[in-house]
């Protein structure tokens, strides 16, 4: 018996297939058994085919391949290269079942990638499942941007079989390991990318200076922002060019991204960009938070992941998905529930949000009426419960559009801002940004002086503030000393901190 290994996609995760093989006596037969679906049943005819299309004699013997574990249903086509590998190697000396082989053979014998090949090597790399694997040819510029493993390359059937035969001059391509060709940070031996180019600059946004500090703010310690003004003051301006100005990548969260960009149908571009996701108000649930009648599937708040997800009309969502995204503002995950699998997505992202004052949107303009009546307000507010409102750090009223307003910050400024902040919280130990803090690391970073804690005591009596409030208050105000360089927490940042909250 000889065995390969490969692998099946569940969600956005990786379940490692081990294919097994025997050819024994009787009448001649191929069957595939282990709950393999219809895409793995009808790769017989493809195996069949690559096989005689590459000089191969078919024994008059029965053969059973086995994908094991046979209690998890497999799916994908890229299971083609390990079945046809297997039969053409029975009789082949060695053990192969360290080697992992993806590929879609044609049925001339080429090998072709598919679009579950590269996440499903990025998530067997990531947990350490996979260490050398023979691949398609035409995909391996792509995945050696994966470091640490070490990829086959091989363009036909015959390539990949003289390369497991081991026979002189086999025509395979070992990758090459790439560098990320982008500017760094080195902090504590781990680097962190970034790119400095501003398609969308802040410097285009006239005035606003309170709400380009939230701004600020919001990307130099990954806080949740909520954006409300009038139409035209440049709220969703703002929500944009956030994406340029954010926190660096390290390589694991680069190869995330692009993993959630083939998800999409998408080509992975590996640049330090964060993704930026802003569904429709219209949107259902299941495409916002994922689902499906049989398989699960990843929703926005999953390809949001690492970076920002923008509500634009944020009261003009459905309250059913308001109040279902707490859990994953809360818990930086989403579990998707179904009959037939249940999946787990991270959702570490940055919320931004923006809201009108009022149905016609002219509540704060002091040049044109509000139409709206004392009813319709309340109406439009209460679609944001107290319950949601507290998960965002960072309110901010817009001010009015005025004619003498100018241009002041530009992205370029801001983002070296934020640099020099990632710095610092990485040099202070924290393993993540201020915003994702939890309760022992906020006692261990954001302590307060005895006047602090004396305002601190005062706001929660004046507004009463829940738990979760007063730690979002600790975590914006360490990002607001940070800024301004100072390693002690004072009154004045704890101020502009309270400055942010949203008054009911």
């Amino acid at each position: 018996m000889k065995q390969l290994k490969c692998a099946t996609l569940e969600g956005i995760d990786a379940l490692p297939v081990t294919v097994e093989s025997t050819l024994t006596r009787g009448l001649p037969s191929f069957t595939v058994v282990g709950l393999a679906s219809s895409s793995i049943s009808e790769a017989r005819e493809r195996v069949k085919s690559a096989l005689l299309a590459n000089d191969f004699t078919f024994p008059p013997k029965r053969i059973t391949i086995n994908l094991s574990p046979s209690d998890i249903e497999k799916h994908g086509s890229q299971f083609d290269l390990a079945m046809a590998l297997l039969i053409a190697l029975d009789s082949a000396e060695g053990d192969f079942s360290e080697w992992y082989a993806f590929g879609e053979l044609g049925l001339d014998g080429s090998i072709k990638e598919n679009a579950l090949l590269y996440p499903l090597i990025l998530s067997l790399a990531n947990r350490g499942l996979l260490q050398k694997a023979v691949v398609p040819l035409e995909a391996l510029d792509k995945l050696s941007n994966i470091p640490g493993i070490t990829f086959i390359g091989a363009a036909t059937l015959r390539e990949a079989i003289a390369f497991f035969k081991a026979e002189p001059g086999a025509d395979v391509h070992p990758a090459e390991p790439k560098t990320v060709p982008f500017p760094a940070q080195t902090l504590g031996g781990v680097r962190y990318y970034y790119q400095k180019h501003y398609p969308d600059d802040f410097a285009d946004i006239r005035g606003q200076e309170v709400a380009k500090r939230a701004a600020l703010i919001s990307a130099c310690g990954m806080h949740n922002l909520l954006l409300e003004g009038s139409p035209g003051s440049g709220k969703s301006m703002i929500a944009k060019r956030l994406r340029y100005v954010l926190p660096p990548l390290t390589d694991s969260e680069l190869l995330d991204i692009a993993k959630l960009d083939v998800l999409e149908g998408r080509a992975p571009h590996f640049t330090p960009l964060r993704p930026f996701r802003s569904p429709h108000h219209s949107g259902t649930s299941a495409s916002i938070f994922g689902g499906g009648s049989h398989r699960a599937q990843i929703g926005e708040v999953g390809l949001a992941h690492n970076g920002i997800l923008f509500f634009d009309e944020l009261p003009h969502f459905s309250k059913q998905v308001l109040e279902a995204l707490r859990e994953p503002l809360e818990d930086k995950r989403i579990r998707i529930s179904r009959v037939h699998s249940k999946v787990e997505y991270p959702t570490d992202f940055l919320f931004v949000s923006a809201m009108n004052p009022c149905p016609c949107g002219n509540l704060l303009n002091d040049a044109l009426e509000c139409r709206c009546t004392d009813l319709e307000i309340r109406r439009y507010r209460s679609r944001l419960s107290d319950p949601f409102l507290d998960r965002i750090d960072l309110y901010v009223q817009m001010q009015p559009v005025r004619a003498e307003d100018k241009p002041s910050l530009n992205s370029e400024a801001m983002h070296d801002t934020v640099l020099r902040v990632h710095a610092l919280q990485r040099a202070r130990g924290q393993e993540v940004l201020n915003g994702r803090l939890d309760d022992a690391s906020i006692d261990l970073y954001c302590r307060l002086d005895d006047e602090g804690q004396a305002l601190l005591t005062q706001a929660v009596q004046r507004f009463t503030l829940s738990f979760r409030a007063i730690k979002k208050l600790q975590k914006v105000a360490r990002t607001i000393a940070d800024i301004d360089g100072s390693d002690a927490i004072t009154s004045a940042h704890l101020l502009e901190a309270l400055s942010y909250r949203r008054r009911t």
